[in-house]
């Protein structure tokens, strides 16, 4: 289910000092109901990348297009990308975070982990379409249990970054989140201890 963007800003997440001059894109409640400890099972979830990360049809076709196009443009070469065209925001960390747990890079997407406490984690990746971070938040359900939430952030690369994010919004909506988030909520259910009951 998206949510308002007040769902991510109202939070005190630890993500808001360090990635303050990116613009929020999405904020979903992701289908991962859960005890008040269960984020780092979470992390481990999406670092793993079992499952398809783009399991419908329609993702997949988009995404191959999103890469073929990439490579003939040249969006993804490691020029563009952390450290190169942009550097990583753990240069930004505070002392607690730097020092902290770091949390795993993903397999199966190109996210490289930036920090993560008992609530929260944060992955970055970067091309020269923009710099994008994927925060997951530990919150509260409302029903006495806890659920993740997945926000989006992202800083357009000048002109052309911002047409492609505006290019690809209804594609996202459409063809990638729906099923991403099915996908999540499958997964989870599947490697919830409970589920085998």
């Amino acid at each position: 289910m998206r949510l308002p963007s007040s769902a991510h800003t109202s939070r005190p997440w630890r993500i808001h000092e360090i990635a303050g001059d990116f613009r929020l894109e999405d904020v979903w409640a992701l289908p991962t109901p859960g005890g008040p400890d269960d984020l780092a099972r979470l992390v481990r979830q999406f670092a793993r990348g079992t499952g398809d990360p783009v399991p419908s049809f329609v993702g997949r076709a988009l995404f191959a297009i999103r890469w073929k196009l990439g490579a003939l443009l040249g969006w993804d070469t490691p020029s563009g990308g952390l450290r190169s065209r942009v550097p990583t925001l753990r240069d930004r960390l505070p002392t607690d975070l730097r020092e902290g747990e770091r949390g795993p890079d993903l397999v199966a997407a190109p996210f490289t982990s930036v920090y993560q406490t008992h609530d929260e984690w944060a992955a970055e990746m970067a091309n020269k379409t923009m710099h994008g971070v994927m925060h997951i938040g530990w919150v509260p359900d409302g029903d006495g249990g806890y659920r993740g939430q997945m926000a989006v952030l992202v800083k357009p690369n000048g002109l052309m970054g911002a047409a492609y994010m505006l290019a690809i919004k209804p594609f996202r909506y459409v063809g990638v989140y729906p099923a991403l988030l099915r996908s999540i909520g499958e997964e989870w259910r599947r490697s919830t201890p409970a589920a085998a009951d």
